[in-house]
């Protein structure tokens, strides 16, 4: 787990999701203001699309250049394009499809119907080599510098589709992996590795409900990662929790400030 890690909890999950997604809002504006565009790192699960629906309807969406924002995925699962189980399916019904993005900055993961078939890990190759070509020189790997990866955190500590011992979490070289054998259905999935993961300025993880908070203790007691995939995940300039009461019940109050919202 990274040293500069950061706890803040909210009272509910909704109020996590409302501030998350204002949060949200204004680190796009400043990376547009900073360099002209920002690029973030989206998840699924209930977290993650909990977030767009509230930026979906916060009043501050406008502020948000859409035509120069970025989007990436954090994984998904290999099923057919439109297939309600993946997560691009359900961030455009929750976000994408109300707000004016520039579609060639939208870049989900190839989907179990498209030119690779069936074949996850030739996918995920194929997504390493977009990624690879939206990098820069002054990037610090082989993706893009992204100003937000976002993470929802499963009960058994999984980030992204990377699973506790999996091979995908052991992953050190490629950005990119197809991940077969996931103990939660569908078994196979595309997903970026803990190096991609650490390559974005800012990594927040996102965990809300009593199912977490086992999830959230482990993580952030000084776990590995490969036990606890959630405990690799961290940013290179900032690295965020955030909680609502219940993922937070099992935390020494030590681990975030009493003025928590």
């Amino acid at each position: 787990m990274s040293a500069a890690a950061q706890v803040v909890v909210h009272h509910d999950k909704e109020l996590m999701a409302q501030a998350a997604a204002a949060r949200l809002i204004t680190k796009i504006v400043d990376a547009q203001a900073a360099r002209g565009s920002a690029s973030v790192v989206l998840t699924g699960g209930r977290g993650g699309n909990g977030l767009l629906a509230a930026l979906a309807s916060s009043s501050a969406r406008d502020a948000v250049d859409w035509g120069r924002l970025d989007l990436w995925w954090g994984d998904e699962r290999f099923l057919p394009e439109g297939d309600p189980d993946r997560n691009v399916t359900q961030a455009r019904e929750a976000l994408l499809d109300r707000v004016p993005l520039d579609p060639a900055r939208v870049h989900p993961m190839p989907a179990s119907d498209g030119p690779y078939g069936h074949d996850a890990d030739a996918a995920a190759t194929a997504y390493a080599a977009e990624l690879a070509a939206a990098s820069r020189p002054e990037n610090h790997a082989e993706v893009p510098s992204f100003d937000v990866l976002l993470l929802g955190v499963g009960p058994d500590t999984h980030v992204a589709s990377l699973f506790p011992e999996l091979p995908a979490v052991r992953e050190t070289e490629r950005m990119v992996v197809g991940v077969h054998g996931a103990p939660k259905p569908p078994p196979t999935r595309i997903s970026l590795t803990l190096p991609a993961i650490r390559a974005a300025r800012e990594v927040w993880l996102l965990a809300a409900g009593e199912d977490k908070a086992k999830a959230a203790h482990i993580a952030l007691s000084g776990a590995g990662e490969i036990q606890a995939p959630a405990a690799g995940a961290y940013g290179r300039s900032r690295t965020l929790w955030l909680l609502d009461d219940a993922a937070a019940s099992q935390l020494p109050r030590a681990l975030y400030p009493p003025a928590s919202p």
